[in-house]
């Protein structure tokens, strides 16, 4: 799948492969983003990528009827050309396509960004139980940490 991205050059979208987590890695060392738990779901992870070189990377973590959407993460000279609004996008129709109810997220610093996408602030207490017991919710990302809920059946 590829996507035009503002006026640069097409970026093309795909699933991760296991060569990809190094690239992944660092990108999200460079954005200061939680990696504990990204291995393991890397299969998850959609790809960002420009000429072969990854540009974005977005991943979710599936639990019963429940996604978290994690480790959404840019290069910064490809921010604000569309390229996390692509990631977004297609991680959120995967979770839609797969029949899942709500995808959930942990944010330290973009709570601004994601009601574009349809979320909203939320209680920890309110998230399901499978979501709560992730590496995410429960080491990775801190207490103090905003929490967010999109509905997928609407």
């Amino acid at each position: 799948m590829s996507a035009e991205i503002g006026s640069r050059e097409r970026v093309s979208l795909r699933g991760a492969q296991p060569a990809d987590l190094p690239a992944v890695l660092t990108l999200l060392g460079r954005a200061h983003l939680p990696t504990a738990g990204v291995a393991e779901t890397l299969p998850h992870f959609v790809i960002a990528e420009d000429g072969g070189r990854i540009v974005g990377a977005v991943g979710l973590e599936l639990y019963g009827a429940s996604a978290l959407l994690r480790s959404a993460a840019v290069e910064e000279g490809w921010q604000g050309c569309g390229v996390g609004r692509a990631l977004i996008d297609r991680a959120l129709e995967i979770a839609r396509d797969r029949g899942f109810a709500d995808v959930f997220l942990l944010t330290t610093t973009a709570e601004h960004y994601f009601p574009r996408f349809g979320f909203s602030c939320v209680s920890r207490e309110s998230v399901s139980p499978e979501v709560q017991g992730s590496v995410e919710f429960k080491e990775a990302c801190p207490a103090s940490a905003v929490v967010m809920r999109k509905s997928l059946k609407e």
